[in-house]
């Protein structure tokens, strides 16, 4: 009995440290996001223009603070999200080192970006046949955008 009560104590003490973890390793992710951000758009004012590769770069970090708000909201791993940013994290590569890359990284590179989309496809399909009964996920308004992360 006495055991038992420790473990639990323990269990509690556990599961706070690491959920105490996760809100501060999140808050130095988010602010790192709007800092990099914010030095890349500074940047853009400074140099008077922004080329294709600054607006690619902050969709990017617009899509990863997204990331973290959903994940912060519901503790759920937007899976979409994250195929969206290595499709414009590729897409962005392509446009920027286009006339450097042989004709093959250039198809290796497109290819990818085809396969990420796919798996946008089947994970979108998979969402909407297969939805999570969760009270927390139906609250962000972001169907099929998550996967439970374990």
């Amino acid at each position: 009995m006495a055991r038992q009560n420790i473990k639990d104590t323990l269990d509690r003490v556990g599961n706070t440290l690491v959920s105490a973890f996760q809100v501060v390793a999140l808050f130095v992710i988010g602010g790192t996001i709007v800092w990099s951000a914010g030095s890349v758009y500074i940047g853009m004012m400074v140099a008077g223009h922004a080329a294709l590769d600054d607006i690619l770069l902050l969709f990017i970090y617009l899509e990863l603070g997204t990331i973290v708000g959903i994940y912060f909201r519901t503790d759920r791993l937007p899976v979409l999200f994250l195929l969206y940013v290595a499709i414009t994290a590729l897409t962005r590569f392509l446009a920027v080192d286009i006339k450097a890359l042989s004709m093959q990284s250039i198809l290796v590179v497109t290819g990818s970006i085809f396969v990420l989309t796919l798996a946008v496809l089947v994970v979108q399909i998979g969402s909407s046949r297969f939805p999570m009964p969760d009270s927390k996920r139906a609250s962000t308004r972001l169907d099929g955008d998550e996967a439970k992360h374990d």
